[in-house]
């Protein structure tokens, strides 16, 4: 199976396809959304699922020629019944079939999406989700890795203010400070429990490693939840840990790697 790489270490060459639930999603997003998959991969098949008949659909316009996304057309023939996630299904297993990706993006807080993200990882591939925090934890957990929405927009709104314009598309002029939140002991345990795993005999674990084992065992963990960028400056910021960088034989590069100072216990 393909393995999730750590937005903080080497870049990806993935193709993925990104598949939009746009009864799911605010177009409002779609920016934030694409540049979080770039991290990853490059989206070579983009497309966004709904009824483009409907007068509400109008705002996505822009937002779809701006990014260079597919609207795909997908009448509502029965109400209270979804036809858009079927559709959704039926074109990510014909994509999976024509083996021109090695991974999926799905923008969906839908639980229906479950079988379908499972499906795809037994294939092989890498599945990452992307949806509100109301996301089922069935989903979540049948995706490598699950990126929360609010967690994308929050980013977005510290850097409206550090570069002065907060609060501009907010009638109330309101921004949002992340604060670095406290380490829940849950989480915590999570990152000790991670480390030790992957530690050699002298304890060191490669921080790479233990980003991606962390979202093996929870999709949805983002160092971004408590305030920090990168999963380094929050390990850096707790006393738990030490940390060591070193050298590669590329001298612009650096290794890191941390040892857990009370061995585990």
């Amino acid at each position: 199976m393909a393995e999730v790489k750590n937005p903080a270490g080497e870049q990806s060459d993935l193709r993925l396809a990104v598949l939009i639930d746009a009864d799911n999603v605010s177009h409002g997003y779609v920016h934030l959304m694409m540049a979080e998959v770039a991290r990853y991969g490059k989206p070579t098949i983009k497309r966004i699922y709904g009824d483009w008949t409907r007068p509400e659909a109008g705002g996505w316009k822009r937002d779809l020629l701006a990014n260079a996304i597919t609207p795909m057309q997908q009448y509502s023939y029965t109400t209270g019944k979804n036809s858009t996630d079927s559709a959704m299904i039926i074109d990510a297993m014909d994509i999976l079939y024509t083996g021109s990706v090695e991974g999926f993006c799905i923008v969906s807080s839908d639980s229906d999406f479950t079988r379908l993200a499972t499906r795809l990882r037994e294939a092989g591939v890498l599945v990452i989700g992307i949806g509100e925090k109301k996301t089922p934890e069935p989903f979540i957990a049948s995706c490598d890795r699950f990126i929360y929405l609010e967690i994308l927009g929050e980013e977005q709104e510290q850097e409206e203010k550090k570069s002065g314009t907060a609060g501009k598309k907010n009638g109330a002029g309101r921004a949002v400070h992340k604060q670095h939140n406290k380490i829940p002991p849950q989480i915590l345990k999570l990152l000790v429990n991670s480390v030790n795993d992957v530690a050699d005999d002298d304890g060191w674990a490669f921080l790479g490693d233990v980003g991606n084992l962390i979202l093996r065992k929870q999709p949805s963990f983002d160092s971004r939840s408590y305030g920090y960028h990168k999963l380094t400056a929050l390990i850096n910021t707790l006393e738990r840990f030490e940390v060591q960088q070193r050298d590669t034989s590329n001298r612009g590069i650096k290794h890191i790697y941390i040892r857990d100072k009370n061995g585990g216990q």
